[in-house]
């Protein structure tokens, strides 16, 4: 699994500038980690909120070049309420990477376009056990199947 957040977060960490374009930097370096790891057959999990199209075409762009299939997974929380409470809680603890607001959260909603490809949406309001078993079947696995087709999956949150 590459995440988005982590490299931005490591690059600030290096000393490279808030103010510079770290955020589309980040997913370039999540691009080039994941198309080595295609490139000797290993499947890839992309954590990232993929708002903007340009992103999102990113990972079609991989998926194509490397020949294997791309499965986008699209996670929400549709109580709003619930929603809030589990930001301002969250913990992730990546150095030098602070969580979103909740105005930064409504802010992406407003202005990234709606999804237009195939794609598993999930409900973080759902028991977690009926939404990996959801994941596992929309990704044509069973839940003890360590391996199968070559897949790129992204995670939007």
């Amino acid at each position: 699994m590459l995440g988005v957040d982590q490299a931005q977060a490591a690059m600030w960490r290096a000393g490279i500038n808030h103010s510079e374009p770290t955020h589309h930097a980040a997913y370039l370096v999540a691009e080039a980690l994941a198309a080595e790891q295609l490139a000797i057959g290993h499947d890839v999990i992309i954590d990232a909120v993929n708002g903007p199209e340009h992103a999102r075409d990113r990972w079609r762009r991989l998926a194509y070049r490397s020949q294997v299939e791309l499965k986008f997974i699209e996670v929400h929380c549709s109580d709003e309420q619930l929603h809030r409470r589990r930001l301002a809680a969250r913990v992730r603890q990546i150095e030098g990477f602070p969580e979103p607001s909740w105005d930064e959260i409504l802010r992406g909603r407003n202005q990234f376009p709606a999804w237009t490809d195939n794609r598993l949406t999930l409900d973080t309001v759902n028991a977690r056990p009926g939404n990996l078993k959801a994941v596992l079947d929309y990704l044509g696995r069973d839940q003890g199947q360590e391996t199968a087709s070559r897949s790129a999956v992204h995670d939007r949150r």
